[in-house]
């Protein structure tokens, strides 16, 4: 009779997991307050701010839509923003996709799903079961909050008498420092934010609007590939002379174990005298020359030891 087995640890994996995504909801949709409120004042009705939320769902990309119109950009500029901004959530979907492992309505749903906030929350557990559960609850969890939130900022932007005032002109560019500085690990990173900075802020006045954020993000990739190349030091490693003393160095030092073999083998020697000494005195030269014959070699002719 089979016994199913119950795993208690589930339980409390899944009560931290839910808490955790509803966290993480609840802090992301204190930025799509900003979102809504800052789409308002750019020009976009309640309405157009809920489609954008709802259907493109992508923090970074929607600021970059609303800044790039706000600025005087075309709608292809701030397509093509929105686009290089959300490529790295098609990179999330290949290491999802593996796990996640969804077909039909359910596939096109998880990919609506796939944010910086779900794809951490599920790439950082080692527990197939516990990932899938953060993926699909922190990414419905920030598009709750995210999508409720556009509303509310929405909606109190157009009663405030003058939202300009509040400064939400700088809640655009306040969010994307918020997203950039904890992904600034390394020299090679600020390499890349500070070259594409540079480049923004030295066209700005001689291109149209939008058009110095798609050459900041040009010349960041450009940075990001050199970077790339030079970082990994594969191939100077393997043809530079690093290798080849390492290799080498191991020669020497078998030699000098060698030695140590010849005095491990005088202990030997010294262990063999030790048995003539029990023997009588002089027998020692014919005991060796009894090793003809092996049988004779423990007897001795005439004894000297009365214990044998």
């Amino acid at each position: 009779m089979g016994v199913a087995v119950v795993d208690q640890e589930w339980p409390k994996a899944r009560r931290a997991v839910l808490a955790d995504a509803a966290g993480v909801g609840v802090a992301v949709g204190a930025l799509g307050l900003s979102f809504g409120a800052l789409a308002v004042v750019s020009g976009f009705s309640v309405w157009q701010a809920c489609a954008l939320s709802l259907l493109m769902f992508s923090g970074a990309s929607q600021f970059a839509v609303i800044g790039v119109l706000a600025a005087g950009g075309g709608a292809f500029t701030g397509a093509a923003t929105a686009t290089l901004l959300g490529v790295r959530n098609a990179l999330y979907g290949l290491n999802l996709s593996s796990l996640l492992r969804v077909r039909g309505l359910r596939r096109l749903f998880g990919a609506q799903l796939v944010i910086d906030e779900s794809s951490a929350m599920a790439l950082v557990r080692d527990d197939p079961r516990q990932a899938r559960l953060a993926f699909w609850a922190t990414g419905t969890s920030v598009f709750v909050f995210w999508n409720v939130a556009t509303l509310v900022g929405a909606f109190g932007a157009q009663v405030l008498p003058d939202p300009e005032a509040l400064g939400l002109d700088v809640a655009a560019p306040a969010a994307f420092l918020a997203l950039l500085m904890p992904r600034l690990r390394d020299r090679r990173l600020w390499a890349v934010a500070v070259a594409a900075a540079a480049t923004a802020l030295l066209t700005v006045p001689v291109l149209p609007a939008g058009l110095p954020v798609l050459a900041a993000g040009l010349v960041a990739v450009v940075v990001a590939l050199r970077g790339r190349r030079g970082r990994p030091g594969t191939g100077p490693a393997r043809s530079g002379p690093g290798p080849g003393p390492a290799r080498s160095g191991p020669g020497p030092a078998r030699p000098d174990a060698g030695p140590a073999r010849p005095d491990a083998g005088p202990a030997r020697p010294d262990a063999g005298p030790a048995r003539p000494d029990d023997s009588p005195t002089d027998d020692g030269p014919t005991g060796a020359d009894r090793p003809e014959k092996p049988g004779t070699a423990p007897v001795p002719a005439t004894g000297g030891d009365g214990d044998r």
